[in-house]
């Protein structure tokens, strides 16, 4: 599946901002238990929790020792703070960035042997084809993501991290993030017009390979199988040194830069980022461990 897996449970919570919520079935996690690790010192404790970002409705993924960890968090970080019920401010962000000058027809920025396929997912998208016309590579395929996840059957009221912000706004505790919405598309529009292009050539793919493919990367993060998580996210990228470098590389460092830094404030921080981040080698985990900071799988 390519840049969707990735963006199933990396960067998919703009593309949410296209999606509409759909009548799935939910998925089966028998005994629920995506991998979770903390980090902790005499007076601080950072759980760091992988997710997905979009699920099909009413999927169960907690655990006891998750309900645990969240219930005793004063915080919750997730990768970036949108407001969904008045996303406007987010995306005049998107379009400020993503609307270029003197671009080529959307079509003729993918290969001919995917110009039908281009064609099907504007179609399902539900815009009119000229406004993708204007766009930046990076972001006329954002919007198709939309699409593409409406296909999946994920509902974006479903994900890990709405749940989770609905549960810490109830309780009257922090929301923190770790990226803006600016810097998160950053990443985006930085990319060179061919990264751009691959990205939007391999996200028109067959929905029902899609579906498959995402079913069985949802167990896996489900029964917290890290290593499963590790090679499909490397192999994603194996092809993109440049996407992988902006999307995944300058990120976990970032991140674990911050983990380690907060543990100079007291406190029990629930951080919720994307499960391929959390997974393998140049990941949030792997690097803090790299940085002599002792971290303890928990789940």
């Amino acid at each position: 599946m390519s840049h969707l897996k990735r963006f199933g449970r990396g960067l998919a919570a703009f593309s949410a901002l296209a999606a509409t919520a759909c009548a799935a079935p939910a998925a089966e996690l028998h005994e629920a238990s995506p991998a979770m690790w903390k980090v902790a010192d005499q007076d601080t404790t950072v759980y760091l929790f992988g997710t997905i970002h979009l699920l099909p409705k009413d999927t169960d993924w907690r655990s006891p020792a998750f309900d645990k960890a969240a219930a005793s968090a004063d915080t919750l970080v997730v990768e970036t703070l949108i407001d969904e019920g008045n996303p406007a401010e987010t995306v005049a962000e998107l379009f400020k960035l993503a609307v270029g000058e003197n671009l080529p027809p959307l079509a003729a920025r993918v290969p001919a042997d995917k110009r039908d396929e281009l064609e099907t997912a504007i179609a399902k998208s539900g815009m009119p084809p000229a406004v993708f016309d204007k766009l930046e590579t990076w972001a006329a395929a954002f919007l198709l993501l939309g699409a593409q996840f409406k296909e999946l059957g994920l509902d974006p009221g479903s994900g890990v991290e709405t749940a989770l912000r609905k549960q810490f706004e109830q309780g009257g505790k922090k929301i923190g993030q770790l990226e803006t919405n600016a810097e998160q598309l950053g990443y985006f529009d930085t990319l060179s017009e061919d990264a751009q292009r691959k990205f939007l050539a391999d996200i028109l793919e067959d929905p029902a390979a899609m579906k498959a493919q995402f079913g069985g990367m949802i167990e896996a993060w489900g029964r917290g199988d890290v290593k499963a998580i590790a090679e499909s996210f490397n192999s994603d990228l194996a092809a993109s040194p440049e996407l992988r470098i902006n999307l995944l590389d300058r990120r976990n460092a970032n991140w674990a830069k911050w983990v380690k830094s907060r543990l100079d404030q007291p406190g029990t921080v629930l951080v919720a980022v994307g499960a391929g981040h959390l997974a393998g080698d140049g990941s949030v985990v792997s690097l803090l461990k790299k940085q002599g900071v002792k971290v303890t799988r928990v789940q």
